[in-house]
């Protein structure tokens, strides 16, 4: 991995106000790069975005990815060479709550960022964050393959699965004889500091912790991929350089943790409890209140080979290291201390772990 690939590169983030785009912006901004956020306003009051001191470090324009025209503009205006697309309706219940935008936001933002990319000379390569959640699930022991078959269960996935598959159509029918490289990131479910986001199982439970509250779990049972968001993070920044410099090499990648760390979720609440405590001298426990909810797959892993072949790519962060930084992150936040300074730290030490 060489950030200094980055350097004065144009670079455009979809999403830049939500925690995986901060992350992603912080990044580049570190490496760099001339950054452009197009996103909504941050959806939490608390925001990573608003606290992490980049906002005056790069561009950020507030603007909705289903405006064709509004996203059209930027794209004449920045001309970017590298376009990063992270924008998403990204939460399963609120999927089931709100169906049509999810599709709206997460199929027609996708095609829209397409649309520019087709119509822009400038790009040359692409990177569409979809999720782990893209396979039909069948509740298999091993992990799938980039190769399964895509079909997501709830709006949130399904909408992921179109997203791929607008993808793929776009590739096909416009692409082919261009200089461009485009590819689909599957990524596992993401954990790290600075998350406020509502119905996720990590901020849920640095919520209750700070109020010195029991965590309430809803199901415990399911297993999934967690890995530190600096992971994925850079994983799209390593496959963006090598497919602006090698277009052979752009198609659909996962990006997930080793099997030992595909844990339950009661397992991670469980190790950040154990966590917690040692670092906050306290006592938090959490507590199973399983109720069914609507569909969630029970059991999801990756087969990352491919990336792991490909690009020379392994996880650098085991689970146990990526929840230290998550408690470690919010520790800094409510003491107020900095929290710019501690992403920086983390990011530094993730790019020398070997």
């Amino acid at each position: 991995m060489d950030l200094s690939f980055y350097k004065n590169k144009r670079v455009l983030v979809t999403g830049h106000t939500g925690f995986k785009g901060s992350w992603m912006c912080k990044v580049l901004i570190n490496a760099g790069a001339e950054v452009t956020g197009y996103a909504l306003e941050a959806p939490t009051d608390f925001s990573l975005f608003k606290i992490c001191e980049i906002s005056d470090k790069m561009e950020s324009v507030i603007g909705d990815i289903r405006d064709l025209e509004s996203l059209w503009r930027l794209f004449v205006r920045i001309q970017p060479e590298i376009v990063i697309h992270m924008a998403a309706q990204p939460i399963v219940r609120e999927s089931y709550a709100n169906p049509v935008y999810t599709y709206d936001v997460n199929v027609m933002g996708t095609v829209n960022v397409l649309e520019c990319v087709r119509k822009c000379t400038s790009v040359k390569s692409v990177i569409n964050v979809t999720t782990d959640k893209v396979y039909l699930n069948r509740e298999w022991a091993w992990g799938y393959r980039e190769n399964e078959e895509l079909n997501g269960y709830d709006p949130y996935s399904n909408s992921k699965s179109c997203s791929e598959l607008v993808t793929s159509s776009y590739k096909n029918s416009f692409f082919g004889d261009r200089d461009i490289a485009i590819t689909t990131v599957r990524a596992g479910n993401v954990i790290g500091g600075g998350d406020f986001a509502a119905d996720r199982i990590i901020p849920d439970c640095v919520r209750a912790a700070s109020a010195g509250k029991e965590i309430i779990v809803r199901n415990p049972y399911s297993i999934r991929p967690y890995q530190h968001v600096l992971e994925p993070v850079m994983a799209y920044l390593l496959i963006a350089q090598a497919q602006y410099e090698n277009k052979r090499l752009a198609g659909s990648y996962n990006i997930g943790p080793d099997e030992i760390d595909c844990k339950t979720t009661g397992d991670l609440v469980t190790l950040f409890c154990d966590k917690w405590n040692c670092e906050m001298m306290s006592n938090i426990s959490w507590r199973n209140v399983y109720d069914g909810g609507p569909h969630e797959a029970g059991f999801l892993k990756l087969d990352c080979s491919k990336a792991k072949s490909v690009f020379d790519w392994k996880p650098r962060w085991n689970i146990e290291t990526a929840m230290e930084k998550i408690v470690g992150w919010s520790k800094i936040y409510l003491e107020g201390n900095g929290v710019s300074e501690c992403m920086d730290d983390q990011i530094t030490l993730f790019l020398d772990t070997k």
